[in-house]
């Protein structure tokens, strides 16, 4: 795959040598790709193969260039090496990165994976004050099929006398909701105004004639002021657009788009469906993403696809058992509202059409029976291993993995590259920090960032702006804290994950800086394992790197943050305990198990994903979770936490259940009227010999009947 480098017009001091020794290639150093050394550029997309252009400054131009050129047959990859640490102060020690940039560009796109369609066919639902919503239209309808939910109108509006001119379909009444998504809106709302707008002429007589001032200029009555003086019905007996004896009536009507200029809006997620916009139109066109709402909302007719983001194994589901809730973190970490419980399924439901493909619900999920699926865990994994081995091939050191998304992120680390360019107190992206794109930096979590740890790199960071919702950054947050407390338990000291938070260049500058300069204890020798797409196993292999090349001696556990960890043991009161087994059926990792030769209630401790589903289930509250990791060989092998003795049937001396429970039921029902005498002495019997016994009794009752 030939590898196009400019150092764009000399601004950066690339070493053509060192950048192709790291990629196995024969590079050619160029310094007007774009320009006068474009011929370059069209040889190469001519051959057939891959071509990684690292100039993402002129990508549209060289698209153009490609579309013009005869022959051109290549698939162009573009990679940013300029304001990602060419620019930078330290940029002639930057040829490591700068060649693990260039090895990551060479990989394979992610394989494909199934697809969610919309179809809208343009039917625009805008809400709020009358006029504002008129003037939205306005910039709107010839491209879209508008419908107007009027919520009054605004002060200014009412004050200036608007236009009466009727051009678009005005509905109103209250109690408007809204779900739905692209092309599948639905709109609910009780028709509850006394003044019918398809009647009304807008002739203003009510207006003018109500003594209350009740009815504004979108025509429908204020109940708080309106004192049934009724003179606006006497004045409309011509039109009889108003009736105040009309029932209420609920209507529901479908559209594809919606606009929403209301105080508060309908949909108040951090993430909302695609195809609805909330927005605040109070500074008119001036309104801050006014224009780009518009542009968006007048491109949106047709038929859409994204990716399905996620996939889901119902089998290492840990969210419930009969009907018994105990893991919710992929629920309440989401943002779009797409995850929901169905606890008679003993699963989530996760709606592909409002899933916005953050990957939060992967990240937090102890099992992984949530995984992202595009790009995969493994071909994450790979692209992670490819940046820090040719990272280290080319010379590197102590390197950050800086994972960021691939819009606003990725906005940010490029002005801080150019900061860097014009301003001499901005250093720009140190040397030893790797920029990563992510679709979204929630995506990654535990078992990825261990193993970048393992495979040489010295941090990680994610880079968070406000496009991330507050329960990601809690999320990730607490994600950190384990992950920080395993490699510190283990014996690397220092701090190797970091949550960067930046408002503007400076910030961020300031933050890499301190990244770069930190040294944390990272293993010796990089690993070579190959990252799967179950969770559990990458970090089980990311463990056991980590463990074995360990710089201290072991203990023989490390505790855990409670909350969110994916590892731990159980402590079980065995006084409270009856080994009813209730936890066992409610374990979804198989980490709780019977012995059926007696009454043992057994854990093997590596199957416990610390979801809370057994100390939920258990009647006499006997469990309590105990995050941490074991690292003895204990960890692997079963292990009794409770035992006791048999009760033995004192008709056929069978044993049946355990000398506990029986005991505790007794105690319980010893003072019911329906369980002394025989009948208690049936509670001491096994399933079989009750049944002998009951019958045994009904026949003597019989015969002392016939006698």
């Amino acid at each position: 795959m030939p590898t196009l480098i400019c150092d764009c017009n000399q601004t950066m001091p690339l070493q053509p040598k060192a950048l192709g020794a790291a990629l196995n290639e024969n590079l050619s150093l160029h310094s007007a790709l774009c320009r006068r050394e474009a011929g370059a550029f069209q040889k190469a997309i001519q051959s057939g193969d891959d071509v990684v252009v690292a100039c993402t400054q002129e990508k549209r131009l060289f698209a153009e260039v490609g579309e013009q050129t005869g022959g051109a047959t290549s698939v162009i990859r573009f990679v940013n090496i300029r304001e990602s640490g060419g620019w930078s102060k330290d940029a002639g020690s930057a040829m490591p990165k700068i060649a693990a940039l260039l090895a990551a560009a060479h990989l394979p796109d992610a394989e494909p994976v199934s697809t969610v369609t919309y179809k809208s066919a343009g039917r625009l639902l805008i809400v709020g004050a009358l006029d504002k919503a008129e003037e939205m239209a306005a910039l709107l309808a010839d491209a879209l099929d508008v419908t107007i939910f009027a919520q009054g109108v605004s002060s200014t509006a009412q004050a200036a006398f608007p236009r009466q001119e009727r051009q678009y379909p005005v509905i109103g009444g209250g109690d408007l909701s809204l779900n739905g998504w692209l092309g599948a809106f639905e709109a609910k709302w009780t028709k509850n105004n006394p003044i019918d707008l398809d009647l009304c002429t807008r002739c203003n007589a009510c207006v003018a004639v109500c003594p209350e001032g009740a009815i504004d200029l979108s025509y429908q009555v204020d109940n708080n002021k309106c004192t049934s003086h009724r003179d606006c019905v006497a004045v409309c007996k011509v039109a009889g657009a108003i009736d105040f004896n009309r029932e209420p009536q609920a209507v529901t009507e479908a559209f594809d788009l919606v606009l929403d200029l209301g105080a508060q809006p309908l949909i108040a997620l951090h993430a909302p469906p695609q195809g609805y916009f909330a927005l605040d139109v109070s500074a008119g066109l001036a309104s801050p993403g006014l224009l780009a709402t518009v542009v968006k909302l007048r491109d949106m007719v047709g038929e859409f696809e994204k990716p399905k983001f996620f996939a889901y194994k119902q089998k290492l589901c840990a969210h419930s058992r009969n009907e018994t809730v105990g893991c919710n973190a992929c629920i309440d970490i989401c943002s779009a509202s797409a995850i929901s419980s169905e606890k008679s399924r003993q699963q989530i439901v996760v709606n592909p059409n409002l899933c916005v493909g953050c990957g939060a619900c992967t990240t937090v999920c102890p099992t992984g029976a949530l995984t992202y699926a595009y790009p995969r865990a493994s071909e994450q994994g790979v692209r992670l291993k490819t940046l820090l081995s040719t990272y280290a091939k080319a010379g590197g050191a102590h390197a950050t993995l800086l994972l960021h998304s691939q819009t606003v992120g990725q906005q940010a680390v490029e002005a801080l590259g150019r900061a860097a360019r014009l301003q001499k107190d901005m250093q720009g992206v140190p040397a030893n920090v790797i920029p990563l794109a992510l679709w979204h930096t929630a995506s990654v979590g535990l078992d990825l960032w261990l193993s970048a740890i393992a495979f040489g790199a010295a941090q990680v960071a994610v880079l968070v702006t406000d496009e991330e919702a507050p329960a990601y950054l809690e999320g990730l947050a607490g994600q950190m804290r384990v992950a920080q407390a395993l490699l510190n338990g283990l014996g690397y000291a220092g701090v190797h994950f970091h949550l960067v938070q930046t408002q503007n260049a400076s910030s961020l500058d300031a933050s890499l800086q301190a990244l770069a300069k930190a040294r944390p204890v990272v293993p010796a020798s990089a690993a070579r394992f190959a990252v799967a797409q179950e969770k559990r196993s990458t970090l089980d292999m990311a463990l056991d790197h980590l463990i074995s090349h360990a710089p201290a001696a072991l203990p023989e556990a490390i505790e855990l943050p409670a909350g969110g960890s994916p590892f731990g043991s159980l402590l079980v009161n065995a006084d409270s305990c009856t080994l009813c087994l209730s936890c066992v059926s409610a374990c979804p990792a198989a980490a709780l198990q019977d012995n059926p030769e007696r009454p043992q209630l057994k854990f093997i401790e590596k199957n416990c994903v610390q979801c809370g589903l057994c100390a939920t289930t258990c009647p006499e509250d006997a469990i309590t979770l105990q995050p941490r990791l074991l690292l003895t060989a204990q960890r692997k092998e079963a292990r009794v936490l409770n035992e006791t003795q048999p009760y033995q049937c004192i008709r056929c001396n069978k044993p049946f259940g355990t000398l506990k429970a029986i005991e505790s039921m007794l105690g319980k029902l010893a003072g019911h009227a329906m369980f002394q005498g025989a009948a208690a002495d049936r509670l001491k019997m096994c399933g079989d010999c009750r049944v002998i016994d009951i019958y045994s009794a009904d026949n003597e009752l019989k015969i002392t009947d016939i006698r």
